[in-house]
């Protein structure tokens, strides 16, 4: 398997992730901020899967809890379209995956390890993209 990028599509920040060479482990790899232009967005996320070597990207999917996919799942699924549309003129695919509690797990993880609330703003895009991934990548194996 080659490396995955990971992301997590914020309203002020995107998340993103990146699997090892193995397609193993997740980490995160910071953050794109939001800044009204989202093709300009989306061919950073795209920059950042290239620089990587990733083939793919996985983008969390906010369903309901019920599984169903609300007014968050179709908005994000209309970003996750344009997206598609720049990384496959560049050789990467998009897949998305069910994100529920990815934040909430994220949030919680930074708070156990310490990192203060003013910290955590800027961290929990990233980290919650590192939970998405790190699911996607078991569900794959």
């Amino acid at each position: 398997m080659s490396r995955v990028l990971g992301v997590d599509l914020g309203s002020r920040r995107i998340g993103i992730a990146a699997s090892d060479p193995s397609g193993v482990l997740a980490s995160p790899v910071g953050i794109v901020e939001r800044r009204d232009d989202r093709a300009a967005e989306h061919r950073d996320v795209v920059a950042h899967a290239t620089e990587l070597g990733a083939t793919t990207i996985v983008v969390g999917l906010p369903l309901s809890l019920d599984g169903s996919q609300g007014p968050a799942a179709r908005a994000v699924l209309d970003e996750v379209a344009e997206l598609g549309v720049v990384a496959r003129a560049s050789g990467v695919e998009v897949d998305t995956y069910d994100e529920r509690f990815s934040t909430v797990t994220a949030e919680q993880g930074l708070r156990e390890a310490g990192v203060r609330r003013r910290e955590r703003r800027g961290r929990v895009d990233a980290a919650a993209a590192t939970v998405i991934l790190q699911s996607w990548l078991e569900a794959h194996r």
